[in-house]
């Protein structure tokens, strides 16, 4: 049985791990190519991304519920009715979407308050005005994917990241480097900006001609037009803010973090963005494991079958264990020559190999747990992560993060390795709090099905 069920796990969850690889390689490709401009486009690109994506990631999350809602009416047959919950989540793009373009618009006061190094704050607020386009395409897309993903179609968001990352790379040389002879002047990071929202929008339309010509049209999206519902709004936005919350306080501690080292030099900066980077990678396997969990707990839940459930999320956990020491000894072996993928600079270089440390065993806990969340979405428990969250990330790691990388309160100055120590503890805190949780709902079936009905 544990062997049929990685199966089907596995092709689930194969086409969301290339798709989130995809993705990341976005990233990548905006962290190799501004770092070849300067430490300073880098810095810029990195402390603009980390306002953008963990508020973009919040209102994601939020839509994300649209997941385990459709993957439970799949299972009991009632595919119809994912079209107008698709419908209501749009309406919830919308509203979120123009509330981040509000905060893109006006970053620069926060950069200032905080101190970030002079060099980098022109860079980082162009580059956040460049990605206000994509905004509301890219929330679009986001909730086309995740309607799909419920039904257990996985490869459409695969082929359109892929095709998206093969535009990605060209429109980057393009605009990080300029071309003379069409007249586009070099806008070194900012560049990463405009490529970003060009292909946000490519996304965007892909992903709403596969929904609209595939079997996914007998959903219903685009059957009608829906006024928004303020019951079924409220619904989603009951099940999905945890799930929002949860993804951006563990982001948001990374992006604070990324604001706070800024204080500390570009070259600092630049080894933590190559080192997040690196991490965000090997990340985004265990991750596409529990996505696929959730859809693959929601359906069995649906189907009533709650003994297949508890399988697919032990499974689940088990595979991201097995990768997560595999990867740790590979990050360990090869720090200094990814380091050097990443930059020319000696000192970057340096700094950079000695934080992949942290992520070769900080590797051991966030794959344990990225997987448990993935099943407890599944069974629609999503508040118990969101507090976690709050608990081991912000209660625990941050402050010891900010303790030990300015020596505070008579602590070791350890600057940006002090950062990744508290990182370190909160994950360890997270994944030890989520596998005990975990362990309780799959002995709990009464809770199960009271989850079910939300």
């Amino acid at each position: 049985m544990i062997g049929k069920e990685l199966r089907r796990l596995s092709r689930l969850a194969l086409p969301m791990i290339l798709t989130q690889l995809l993705q990341m390689g976005m990233g990548v490709a905006d962290t190799l190519m501004a770092g070849r401009v300067s430490a300073a486009d880098l810095a810029g690109v990195a402390i603009g991304g980390n306002v953008f994506w963990p508020v973009l990631l919040f209102i994601s999350g939020i839509v994300m519920s649209v997941t385990p809602s459709v993957s439970q009416l799949h299972g009991r047959g009632k595919e119809h009715e994912a079209g107008e919950v698709v419908r209501q989540a749009l309406w919830i793009t919308l509203v979120g979407g123009l509330l981040l373009i509000a905060l893109l618009r006006n970053a620069e006061s926060l950069f200032l308050a905080l101190g970030i190094d002079p060099l980098a704050i022109p860079i980082a607020v162009a580059y956040l005005d460049a990605l206000a386009w994509g905004v509301l395409p890219v929330l679009f897309y986001f909730a086309m994917r995740y309607l799909c993903e419920g039904m257990s179609w996985t490869l459409p968001a695969m082929l359109v990241a892929l095709s998206a990352l093969l535009l990605k790379v060209p429109l980057n040389y393009l605009f990080i480097y300029g071309h003379e002879s069409i007249g586009l002047p070099a806008m070194g990071g900012v560049g990463c900006g405009w490529s970003s929202a060009i292909v946000m929008t490519y996304e965007m339309l892909a992903m709403g001609l596969i929904v609209a010509f595939s079997r996914m049209r007998r959903t219903g999206v685009f059957h009608r037009v829906s006024l928004p519902n303020r019951a079924e709004i409220a619904r989603l936005v009951r099940l999905g803010l945890p799930i929002g919350a949860t993804t951006f306080l563990e982001f948001s501690v990374f992006s604070v973090m990324t604001l706070l080292i800024g204080r500390l030099g570009v070259d600092a900066v630049a080894a933590h963005q190559i080192t997040s980077n690196v991490a965000g990678l090997t990340f985004m396997i265990p991750l596409g494991i529990g996505m696929a969990a959730t859809v693959r707990v929601g359906f069995n839940v649906g189907a009533g079958d709650l003994p297949g459930a508890r399988l697919s999320a032990n499974v689940a956990v088990g595979a991201s264990w097995v990768f997560a020491v595999l990867a740790a000894a590979t990050v360990y072996s090869t720090r200094f020559h990814i380091a050097g993928l990443y930059s020319t600079d000696a000192t970057v270089i340096a700094v950079a190999a000695e934080l992949m440390l942290f992520v070769a065993v900080y590797q051991l806990f966030d794959d344990s747990q990225v997987a448990c969340i993935g099943s407890l979405r599944g069974f629609k428990d999503t508040r118990t992560p969101m507090w976690v969250a709050i608990m081991s990330y912000w209660l625990v790691g941050f402050p010891i993060s900010v303790v030990l990388g300015f020596g505070l309160a008579g602590a070791p100055d350890l600057g940006v390795a002090g950062f990744w120590w508290g990182l370190v503890v909160g994950l360890a805190v997270a994944a030890a709090v989520l596998l005990w949780r975990l362990r309780w709902l799959l002995g709990n079936d009464a809770r199960v099905r009271e989850l079910a009905l939300r």
